[in-house]
Formats: C-alpha cells, structure tokens, sequence
C-alpha cells in the first residue's frame, strides 16, 4: 500500500470525539470535510486521524498541501506529486490522476483549500464521479459545499479541559513545566482567556522561554491597537489575533522585519535559502542568523531537521506586515533572484559529483520555482524562460513534465526575440512533448530550437537540439537517422537546421558538457539499435568510465541500461544483471521514476534469462507498479518491447500460470518504492 504522509512533529492532544467520527466517516466513499476557525487545529486533526486509523484494504493513503499554491493552474500537479503519479503522456493530467486512482480504494487528504475553494470543489467533484472508490479529507475554513458532503466542524478546545493538557504539554516542551496548583489555576484562566484556540495556546506558551507564566496572563489584558488599524484587522478568531498580535509585539524589530519577509517562501526553507531572499537593511548575516534564531523560540517558525516553515496563519500575518511594509513586490523579486541563481548553479553543476545533491535540491524548491516563476510571469519577465528552462531536466526526471510545459509555453510569450534563451526554452518544451510520447511535436520544436542556436552560433546548444531528434528518432525506430544527426555534433560539425542553410563549424571539445553527453549517449543507443554491439559496447564503456570520473550518475544510468540490452543479447545474462542494478541505484538516487521503470524490465530478463523466474516475477511486478506511476503500460526504443514480452511469457512458463499470476498479484500489493528495495535488498549482487 503506498503511504504518503506527513510526519507528526508533535504530541497530539485531546479530540477524541472527533477523530472517532472523522476515523468512521473516512471508511466510505466519498467528501469529509474538516472545517474551522485558523489555528483551530484542522490540519492537527486531519494527519492524526488519518496517521492513527486503520487503513488495511486501501490501495493508497495520501496528503496533498495546498497551501503553497498560489493559484489554481497547478492544483492537479500537487495531486499528483501526492499519489507519487509522474505521468509522462500526452494526456490531461486531470485525465492522468483519474486514470491512476480509477476503481482503488484510495483516501486522499486535500489540505488548506480555504483559499482555493472554488478550484478545490471542482477538483473534488471530478475526482469522485471518475473514481468509484475515492475517499477525499478536505481541511478548509468552510465547507466545498458539494453533493454528499461530510462536514466534521471542529470548535476549539475545552479550556477546562483539553485546553489545559495541552497547554501544559507545549509549556513543558518549552522549558517551563507548570510546577504547582498556583501555577495551573493562573494557566486555566489563561485557556479560558484564548478561548481554547490551540495556536493561540501554542504561542503563548512559546513565550514561557522567556516571561513567567504570571506575565504571560497579564499579557492577555493589554490591548493590542495595532490589530484594530484600518486595513489590518484579518478575520479571524479574536484569541488567535491577540495570540498572533503579542508574539509580533513581543519580537525584537529584526525579528519582525525577518518574519514578514519569510511569508514569501512557500512552504518549508533552510537558513541559506532564507539569507539569500531576506538579507537586507538591517538585516545583515549576523543579524537575520539571529533574528531567526529568537522566531524559532517564539514559536513563529518551526524547525525540524534543519529546515523551518510558517504555519498558515503566521505566514498570513507575515505577508499582512509585508503589504504594510511597502516590500511585497521587493521581497518577491529577491526570491525570483534567488532561484534563478541557484538554478543556474544547478545547471551549470549538473554533469559533476554535484549531480545527486542537485536533483534533491530542486525537488526540495519545487514549490519556490513554481512561485518564482509566476511572480517573473506577471512581470513579462523574460527571466522566466531562463528560470524554467534551469529546471527542465531535473524536473523531468522527476516527473514534472506538465510543469514543464504549463511554464514554459507561458515564458516563451513573454520572451520576444531575438533572445538568446529561447533557444533553451523550445528545447525544454521539445524534451516534455517527447517524454509524454508526443514526437511529432517533439521533434517540430527540437527544429525551432536548432533554429535558435544555429543562428546565435551555440553549438552546445545545437548539440542539446540534436540530442532530442536523436531521442524522437530512437524511439520511431529510426536508429541510423539518429546515429548520423549525433555524429555530425560529435565531429563539432553544426548540424544544418532542416531548412537547407550552410553548417557552420567549430572546434572539437574533448571536455564532456551536457549537451556533447547527450549525444555520445544518443550515439551509444543509436549503436545498440542498429546490431553494431561490439561498437555500441566500446563507446558506452568509454562514456561511462567518463561518468564515473566525473562521479555523474544520469548519463551513466542509461549507459548501464545499454549495456544491459548488449549484454543479454551477446548471451552474457549474469553480466546484465550487474548492470541492471547499477542503473537502478542511480536512478534511485536522482528519482527518476520513469529510469527505474525501465531498469526494473531489463533486471527480469536478466534473472528469466539465468532461469531465476521467483526474481524474475518481482521484478515484473515492481516494474508494473512504477510504469503505471508514469501514466504508461511501457515504453522504450524497439528492440526493448520485444524483450519484455520474451521475459513475462518465459517467466510465466517457468513458474506455471496459477503461481506466476499469485505471486505477481503479491508483489504488486506493495508500495512501488517498498518493492524496489525489496527487489534490490533481498537479492543483493547475485
């Protein structure tokens, strides 16, 4: 069963009640609803109740976060990255996330929808009527208001009660343990006094780290004037305002400044990223390093594991001080700079031992680009072509082909020409069209971005362009088209544009780029396809010692996938297996989904071809569940498909029917990523 939760960072504490209806209502089919005042605990309530049921009979668990989101245009693509779908055809992806969900028993969290209702309702709506057997936990301040609809409206907590053992909780994890029964009476007045509103009890006890629990009572009978200002009052409930409100008058002014210039980050963030976005004024390093530091003891931001966030309601309040402070559109634009530059890095690092920590950053700032990107989009800014194109590959290996190409179709109407960044942008669109098995429009683009870089006379961007006819070409089973096209790049010979103009010519590089590997690597596959294996295993051998020099692991994972394919069709079955794995560890450490998919088909075979059907079938079953993550029955260059449909019938037969169908039923029970251990883990290097 796949699993896909937030951890609990937290006790939780009191709402027995609740999670008992919420725990019965989420046993069928269909809308429950969570709803309530901000900082009432929706969210609290929503992962405790889903985190501590049962679930056994489900295909799937899984919680989406909508509030990152600032507008709807992505709210399926969230979905989806919360099903672990990485859907690479040409279909709508709302179409693909139906698709993957049809008739399991799935429960799906959509949380924080309050700012989205409208798209949420619709979303929700379509979800239910495509998928029979859907259970959706929404968390949002009002009802979606669609037909069969639960609601489950969630009040504070009893300040006589619950209010109290988690006060008393959160108090001891500051530091502060009420000590006698003084101490509690003066904390139940307290409770009484925010109403039961666990935020507004969070951040009261928060400031036990540095007042007495006596100050902190009397805290709540002075008047904070700041909120009742024309223009800053928000609605919410009267104790999360006055809880809200003394933490900000409580904070030193640096604190205040850092607070409401972290409200532009999205979702979680680190220290760095925070200098790079929030440094200015008065905020020095030293002074921002220590500013945050007094937000976490605040309780303002949270920290775990290095990395910290705002919750909803505290970044709301942030981003009211920032609009108040004149710095929304300043501090928007320092956190587009900051992507783009640190995208740029991830570029140009791309082909180095960087490799690795570069996918994981960019699945880590996923929800950053995407805000980033908006901000330069509204602005015509021609940045956003750049910043998407930055991100193209990584975010193709990991399954954002829809994102690719919703930005950059947007960035490249507001790049007008000439501009030397287009060039990347179509290519980036070409490469998205044709991992979602459009290759007619795939290849159209890699002509226009050929175009682009002939003409600026980029041959690294000419032999980027080659590499996706090259690819089309591959997969329509056109080898030899593909071979000479990369041989032209690899001779440093600028491939002519389809249109008939003179090549021009450069310099042969000897230093491995990202473009001159994408056509050796075009070149390996091109090989392969055309029966020349004593040449396809002489290049892929060179390459991938060049890789591993380089300590890269994209490239080198499909060189070991075409030694692979050599090896088993030289009769060399042990050797594949060797390969098979080695590409399946680097597509595991980059992410790539729709590599280990592929990876996993060529391992069956090689464990059918040493008659090793158990492995076999494990494998078959494991590459079934991560081609079905990809939104496809199983793709690959022609010689592949054959060879997968060789090793199931072969499997089978060496198994007999009845147990090849049980234990293939058994494997595909798991949770893709549980499978694939078990399939590298339990047979280690035999």
């Amino acid at each position: 069963m796949l699993i896909n939760l937030p951890s609990e960072t937290t006790p939780f504490v009191g709402r027995a009640a609740e999670v008992r209806v919420l725990d019965g209502a989420l046993r069928e089919p269909g809308l429950v609803t969570v709803t309530g005042g901000a900082g009432i605990g929706k969210s609290r309530l929503a992962l405790r109740g889903v985190r501590g049921g049962d679930w056994a009979g489900f295909d799937a668990v899984c919680w989406a976060d909508l509030w990152p989101l600032q507008e709807d245009g992505l709210l399926t693509a969230v979905v989806a990255e919360a099903l672990d779908l990485s859907d690479h055809t040409s279909r709508t992806l709302m179409e693909a996330v139906c698709d993957w969900i049809g008739h399991r028993r799935v429960l799906l969290v959509v949380d924080s929808c309050e700012h989205l209702v409208g798209a949420s309702r619709s979303l929700v709506a379509d979800l239910l009527t495509a998928c029979p057997r859907l259970t959706v936990l929404a968390t949002s301040r009002e009802p979606l208001r669609t037909e069969g609809e639960t609601v489950v409206e969630l009040g504070p907590l009893d300040p006589a009660g619950d209010a109290i053992t988690f006060f008393e909780a959160r108090a001891a994890a500051a530091g502060r343990p009420l000590r006698d029964t003084t101490e509690r009476l003066v904390a139940e007045r307290l409770c009484t006094h925010l109403e039961g509103v666990p935020l507004a009890l969070e951040l009261a006890a928060a400031l036990l780290r540095r007042w007495t629990l006596t100050e902190v009572w009397e805290l709540t009978e002075e008047s904070m004037e700041v909120l009742a200002q024309p223009g800053l009052r928000p609605s919410w409930h009267s104790a999360l305002r006055t809880a809200v409100g003394w933490s900000h008058e409580l904070c030193r002014p640096a604190e205040r400044l850092l607070w409401a210039r972290l409200s532009v980050f999205p979702k979680s963030f680190d220290a760095e990223l925070a200098a790079m976005v929030c440094s200015g004024g008065p905020l020095t390093p030293e002074t921002l390093r220590d500013a945050l530091t007094g937000l976490v003891r605040k309780s303002v931001v949270i920290s775990v594991d290095g990395r910290y966030h705002l919750l909803d309601s505290v970044r709301e309040y942030g981003r009211m001080w920032l609009r108040e402070l004149g710095e929304e559109t300043t501090v928007a634009a320092q956190h587009a700079t900051a992507m783009l530059e640190t995208t740029r890095r991830a570029k140009e690092e791309w082909l180095s031992p960087r490799q690795q920590f570069w996918y994981a950053r960019m699945r880590g700032l996923y929800h950053d680009v995407c805000t980033a990107l908006q901000y330069l989009l509204d602005s015509e800014d021609a940045g956003a072509l750049e910043l998407a194109g930055n991100v193209s590959f990584f975010w193709a290996c990991s399954g954002h082909l829809h994102e690719v190409a919703h930005y950059v179709e947007l960035a490249v109407q507001v790049t007008p020409r000439p501009d030397p960044r287009r060039a990347r942008g179509l290519w980036s669109l070409g490469l998205a069209r044709i991992l979602q098995a459009d290759h007619v429009q795939g290849r159209r683009l890699a002509g226009e971005s050929l175009q682009e870089a002939f003409g600026a006379g980029d041959i690294e961007g000419v032999r980027q362009a080659v590499y996706l006819e090259g690819l089309a070409a591959l997969l329509d089973g056109e080898p030899v088209e593909a071979l000479n096209r990369a041989d032209e790049a690899m001779r440093g010979e600028v491939p002519a544009p389809r249109d008939g103009s003179d090549p021009a010519t450069g310099g042969r590089q000897d230093t491995l780029t990202f473009g001159l590997a994408l056509c050796r690597l075009v070149r390996v596959f091109a090989l392969t396809g055309s029966g020349r294996l004593k040449e396809a295993r002489h290049e892929a051998e060179t390459l991938r010692e060049d890789c591993v020099r380089l300590k890269e692991y994209w490239t080198r994972s499909y060189v070991d996938y075409q030694l692979v394919l050599i090896a088993l069709f030289e009769g060399r079955h042990r050797e594949a297996g060797g390969h098979a794995r080695d590409m399946l560890d680097a597509k595991r450490r980059i992410g790539d989904q729709f590599g280990i998919a592929m990876g996993l088909d060529l391992l069956a075979a090689t464990w059918s071809a040493q008659e090793q059907p158990d492995r076999a079938v494990t494998a078959i079953g494991a590459s079934n569940q991560y081609w079905r993550a990809v939104g496809l029955l199983r793709r690959g260059t022609p010689e592949v498909l054959p060879l997968c449909e060789q090793t199931r019938a072969r499997t089978r037969e060496l198994l007999g029917g009845a147990a090849y169908d049980d234990r293939l039923k058994r494997a595909q029970s798991m949770a893709p990523e549980a499978l694939l251990l078990a399939v590298l883990e339990r047979y280690g290097r035999a």
